[in-house]
């Protein structure tokens, strides 16, 4: 069984997250011990609320040296929700701008969409060669809850790296539904409350471990 720290920094669906990484294969430990954290095969960073609320939280626990540790010695990582959206420069909620840990360029922002918050079942868009959503259908469908989103994908191409995969879906605007980046993947959806899709995808990201 591959070894997974969930990391508990006072946000998230930890009870939910952990019972489906269980049922998806893994060996779960909820976590906020840095070298628990750094020592696993995955870690997954769930969050839930204000993205303000959320980066407090993590740098109480030095999530961001966590995940940026990890990342620097090529360890996967998993973003769900505002876990994805902190992954980015900053967010902007109210009108208050937050740093983020800025593993991404950009900003996430409202969406503009005459219902908020994006709340139910939506599909997206994944490319051909996703390792997150091997083996589903193209009308597959998964469950969000959230107002704010990174809407554009603002890293520079490199020459030394693979291209990224990035999965998009639509409420009112294109927004990024997942990410994948190396040894960084996210996901703006639950795959946690998505039924038997999201068991999927994290089997698939489990089994890449």
């Amino acid at each position: 069984m591959k070894s997974v720290a969930l990391l508990d920094y006072g946000s998230g669906n930890l009870h939910s997250a952990e019972r489906a990484l269980v049922r998806a294969g893994a060996k779960v430990e909820v976590t906020a011990d840095p070298e628990v954290a750094l020592a696993a095969e995955g870690l997954v960073v769930p969050g839930v609320g204000a993205y303000a609320a959320c980066m407090a939280g993590l740098r109480k626990v030095r999530g961001e040296r966590i995940i940026g540790q990890r990342l620097a010695g090529g360890r996967p990582v998993l973003g769900i929700c505002v876990g994805m959206q902190i992954l980015f420069e900053r967010g902007v909620e109210f009108g208050v701008e937050t740093d983020g840990c800025a593993e991404w360029p950009g900003t996430v922002e409202r969406l503009s969409a005459p219902v908020l918050p994006h709340m139910g079942w939506n599909t997206v868009s994944a490319p051909q060669d996703s390792v997150l959503f091997a083996g589903m259908d193209a009308d597959t469908r998964f469950y969000f809850v959230h107002t704010y989103a990174a809407q554009k994908w603002e890293l520079p191409p490199g020459d030394h790296f693979d291209a990224p995969r990035l999965t998009w879906a639509e409420h009112g605007v294109p927004f990024l539904a997942a990410v994948e980046n190396g040894a960084l993947s996210a996901t703006q959806f639950h795959p946690e409350k998505s039924g038997d899709a999201g068991a999927q995808l994290l089997r698939n990201w489990v089994q890449a471990l």
